[in-house]
């Protein structure tokens, strides 16, 4: 029996086993050198620890994008969207610069759409006083409008610069674990509903 021809009901059940989720992690900055590696390397951890995601790293260092979005997606472009259409979860990793979220980060949201779709997408976030804040309150934004589904936890670290041991734990760290472990099983249980409602009917997107 071919997946089009299973009942919606056998496709929801389907999407609802506990398999491994697809988690897209998105890296925020693309400074040299970056206290984002150390952020992620912790998170990373706490991820394998939890043990329900697959983790696809998107670093914007890596990801070869042009300075300038094409009008035709260029082949790196292409080769980032596909790998995003295949998530089920986003967690964005970033720090906050000037009040605001990095350009690069920027740039990788904007080069891709339907991706992002009636997916979830959770937040770690570190800076100075405020940890992050106001780049993620301005990032719920931009993901609720390309129509995904930022989740109500968040992780903001303040203070980040003296956060970290030298081991790249938090001093703090059994709190910050319990704190991201609780967001990350929102995240799990948005991605699977999310996951059994595309797999019963596709998400009726309108852009404006």
């Amino acid at each position: 029996m071919t997946t089009s021809a299973m009942p919606a009901s056998a496709l929801e059940s389907a999407a609802f086993q506990p398999a491994t989720l697809r988690l897209a992690v998105l890296l925020g900055s693309n400074r040299a050198p970056r206290l984002c590696d150390t952020v992620a390397a912790w998170a990373g951890t706490e991820i394998a620890r939890h043990g329900d995601f697959e983790v696809d790293l998107f670093d914007p260092r890596a990801l070869d994008l042009p300075q300038a979005l094409p009008r035709v997606p260029d082949a790196a472009t292409r080769a980032m969207r596909d790998r995003l259409d295949h998530a089920d979860a986003v967690l964005v990793i970033t720090p906050e610069y000037n009040h605001g979220y990095p350009a690069p980060l920027k740039q990788i949201v904007d080069a891709a759409h339907g991706e992002w779709q009636a997916k979830p997408v959770a937040f770690v976030s570190y800076g100075g006083h405020s940890g992050g804040l106001r780049a993620v309150e301005q990032l719920r934004q931009v993901f609720s409008a390309l129509h995904a589904v930022p989740v109500h936890d968040s992780l903001m670290l303040t203070g980040a610069a003296q956060r970290f041991d030298a081991h790249g734990r938090p001093h703090d760290d059994d709190a910050c674990r319990r704190a991201l472990q609780a967001m990350l099983a929102q995240l799990r249980w948005w991605a699977l509903a999310l996951r059994a409602a595309r797999a019963r009917e596709p998400y009726p997107a309108h852009r404006v």
